[in-house]
């Protein structure tokens, strides 16, 4: 007679194995939870007295330890085992989201505890993220790493989308310090989780000569691979418009121009819907040039600033946002699959640092130009010049070969060696928002 357990084995794909599957219900956990606590915290603030500047600022000192300590958590990731360092990630944000929490539930919080407590969120992200993007890929082998990373991202996507709206509907009734509470309860469990990650199959790391020659190296696998680091260049540009345009600009054109609100949500709901459509397509599809496809379908990131420029009716808009989200998840997917290749294994944490570091590095100044390009330009060039950028820069990097010729290895490509792309010419690894990441998402 089998256990539930070994139902639960035979139904699983082969590549799905153990450590996929922990990884993937982690991520549920964590991403239930922290969609819901981001507004939360913008709410407590709020509700303690502060104002939109108040948000801004809490909002910012989440980012800016983020920012500063990813490539460190990269570093430190491809030293130590990586599940090590997710679990020690996942328990400063649970200490961290439980003092936040208690804070709010008990008294009067001040700006600069919630600061405080927001930039130890920050820093807890910045080591995680480049361990779990290490340690999710280093889990998947064989051809359907790319249908792996898809069914992973669904799950993230959606677990975030049912996280926002459940947190949403809980502020309403109990107040936001029980979400954040909830929050650090989901990252208590993820945690726990992770650490029944099995790294037994990761060959041992040989001893470094120190941080910064890790740092150094690191640098040198990113800077030698010239797909890699322009499209990690084109998205720093597009990340940030992308976000100055829907975080700053989308309020205040659904404000002003589509009803408050409400239809504000709608068209971030149809993003988040297209997110997930966009990962059950890839599913099923497995382009053969995964950066030239991958670039291609960054073109439609432009539509929501364009829409916002018009404006579009609510309708128009959604699809707008619908299409962007299911374009830029057929990006990610191929992107991830595309380290998940040309990657060493044990240089893959390494190399998320810089490309996450990339990706984000310039939101905090976008978002901070976004009102005084409003104010010297208006909002719809600001709107327009930002889409006109995401074209550009898309267009510049198919300029590059690398990006046009890179394409998926079978498995008797990957045993035979590259055949002839310099893109190809690196040894593939043996076997990713990532919690929160952001348009990349890889």
């Amino acid at each position: 007679m089998t256990s539930p357990a070994d139902d639960l084995r035979a139904r699983r794909p082969a590549w799905a194995g153990r450590n996929y599957t922990l990884l993937t219900a982690a991520a549920i956990a964590t991403n239930l939870g922290s969609q819901g606590a981001l507004i939360a915290s913008a709410f407590a603030v709020l509700e303690s007295g502060g104002g939109a500047g108040d948000v801004g600022l809490v909002a910012a000192a989440r980012t800016i330890p983020l920012v500063l300590f990813l490539l460190v958590g990269g570093a430190l990731a491809d030293r130590l085992p990586r599940h090590r360092v997710m679990v020690a990630a996942n328990a400063l944000n649970c200490v961290s989201q439980g003092a936040f929490a208690a804070l709010v539930l008990t008294g009067d919080p001040r700006l600069w505890q919630m600061m405080a407590l927001a930039a130890l969120g920050g820093t807890g992200h910045a080591f995680f993220s480049p361990a779990s993007e290490g340690m999710l890929m280093s889990s998947v082998t064989g051809e359907q790493a790319g249908r792996a990373f898809a069914l992973y991202r669904m799950a993230m996507h959606g677990a975030g989308i049912g996280g926002a709206a459940l947190g949403g509907a809980l502020i309403a009734v109990i107040g936001p310090g029980w979400v954040l509470a909830v929050d650090s309860a989901a990252f208590l469990v993820a945690g726990a989780l992770r650490a029944f990650l099995d790294v037994s199959h990761i060959p041992p790391r040989e001893p470094g000569d120190g941080m910064i020659s890790d740092l150094r190296d690191g640098w040198r696998e990113f800077i030698g691979r010239p797909w890699l680091w322009t499209i990690v260049v084109q998205f720093a540009v597009v990340n940030a418009v992308f976000v100055a345009a829907e975080a700053v600009y989308g309020p205040l054109v659904a404000r002003d121009q589509l009803g408050g609100a409400g239809p504000w949500g709608l068209a971030l709901a149809a993003f988040g819907a297209g997110t997930v459509a966009g990962a059950v397509l890839m599913v099923r599809w497995k382009p053969r040039r995964l950066l030239l496809v991958g670039t291609l379908c960054v073109f439609p990131y432009a539509l929501p600033a364009a829409g916002l420029a018009v404006p579009l009716p609510i309708a128009g808009l959604a699809v707008a946002m619908f299409v962007s989200g299911v374009s830029i998840e057929v990006f990610g997917v191929s992107w991830m699959t595309a380290l998940h290749q040309e990657i060493p294994e044990e240089k893959l944490s390494r190399v998320s640092s810089y490309d996450m570091f990339g990706s984000i590095g310039m939101i905090p100044l976008a978002t901070a130009l976004a009102g005084p390009t409003e104010s010297a330009f208006g909002r719809s060039s600001a709107l327009w010049g930002s889409a006109a950028l995401i074209v550009l820069l898309t267009a510049a990097v198919l300029a590059v070969p690398d990006v046009r010729r890179l394409t998926r290895r079978t498995e008797t490509e990957k045993i035979a060696g590259p055949a002839g792309s310099p893109a190809l010419a690196v040894s593939p690894v043996p076997s990713a928002d990532a919690e929160g990441a952001v348009g990349r998402a890889g």
